[in-house]
């Protein structure tokens, strides 16, 4: 029988390191510059993790594990949870020879992994399990587990009380929440809620967010500079802090929309916010108290809270109404009825 040697996973004592120190310069993909728009961790240089129980480094599973109360901060992006686990692999370079595998890292250094090697890793995914809270100065997420893939700017929440605020608006779901940093596009699977920070609210199985990228228009007449020394984070614009602005709302599947008298559901929907316009299809019920009506298609003015039922050629509007009770009772009889009018 011929035995193969496994090596076990290096346990580093607890401290605040780089992890381009920790894994040799180790660098996630696209690492470029880019502007803070949302919850962004495929730019922004290196990584600081930190952790009260230490890391863990495997070479077999090319991953480095920081343990209780993990912190990793790249650029404005901040992800705190119970264990992290960031999934590292070689830089390809083309016409270059493969890079020399890293010597064993050395208890007690920061610089873990030592060599000529610097810069032949990256991280190409970041996962967070456990009491998971991303933030920016702007944005917040929270979830029990997170995967933030490097190569597709993409996050993944799964786990329960899921939600993801920006100063505009508040997205949960009870299922998985997607979040696509370069498109702006959130998605909520499973009883997902957005509610717009006046109080609108859109309900469905699936919601699909697009939100409108920062804005970096140049200062002029319309669009003034900031006065000197005023902190944009304070101005009570989301564009000017590095968050985004909620532009459409599409949702699909027990669609429903609250005013402050009417219900509406249907099949499917979209959502305005600029506008407060909803466009609801399918099967849709236009319900005020006891009042239904029922067609294939409504609008909804969120700002004014009316809904209208809109027809569709060849189909038929329905409608339920219910008499309003206190009118329709005879007046009371009193002195000044009994003895005639005056």
């Amino acid at each position: 029988m011929i035995r193969i040697p496994v090596f076990p996973p290096r346990r580093m004592a607890p401290r605040t390191v780089a992890l381009a120190s920790l894994l040799s310069a180790l660098l996630p993909v696209g690492g470029g510059h880019a502007r803070a728009e949302g919850i962004d961790l495929s730019h922004g240089g290196q990584i600081q993790v930190s952790s009260l129980g230490g890391f863990d480094w495997n070479q077999n599973d090319q991953t480095v594990t920081a343990y209780d109360h993990a912190q990793a901060i790249r650029g404005n992006v901040t992800v705190t949870a119970d264990r992290l686990i960031a999934f590292y692999r070689k830089k390809a370079t083309s016409g270059a020879p493969a890079p020399v595998p890293p010597a064993a890292p050395k208890s007690g250094s920061d610089n873990v992994m030592g060599g000529d090697d610097s810069g032949s890793n990256e991280i190409y995914r970041l996962q967070a399990i456990g009491h998971v809270h991303i933030f920016t100065d702007t944005d917040q997420a929270w979830g029990d587990k997170a995967v933030y893939d490097m190569d597709q700017a993409t996050l993944l929440m799964t786990g329960s009380a899921m939600k993801v605020t920006t100063p505009n608006d508040v997205m949960t779901a009870r299922d998985v929440m997607e979040y696509h940093s370069q498109t702006h596009i959130s998605i909520g699977r499973g009883n997902a809620t957005v509610t717009t920070n006046d109080g609108r609210r859109v309900n469905a199985d699936v919601l699909v967010a697009y939100s409108k990228p920062s804005d970096t228009t140049t200062p002029n007449a319309t669009n003034p500079a900031p006065p000197v020394g005023t902190d944009p984070s304070k101005t009570g614009d989301p564009l000017n802090n590095g968050s985004t602005k909620l532009e459409k709302v599409n949702a699909f599947g027990h669609v429903m929309v609250r005013t402050q008298t009417e219900t509406v559901t249907g099949d499917r929907g979209v959502y305005v916010p600029d506008t407060g316009m909803a466009r609801i299809v399918g099967r849709v019920k236009i319900t005020r108290g006891a009042n239904q009506l029922n067609g294939s298609a409504a609008i909804v003015n969120m700002h004014t809270g009316l809904a209208t039922m809109t027809q569709d050629p060849g189909t038929r509007v329905q409608g339920l109404v219910v008499p309003n009770e206190a009118n329709s009772k005879p007046a009371p009889t009193g002195p000044a009825q009994q003895g005639g009018a005056p």
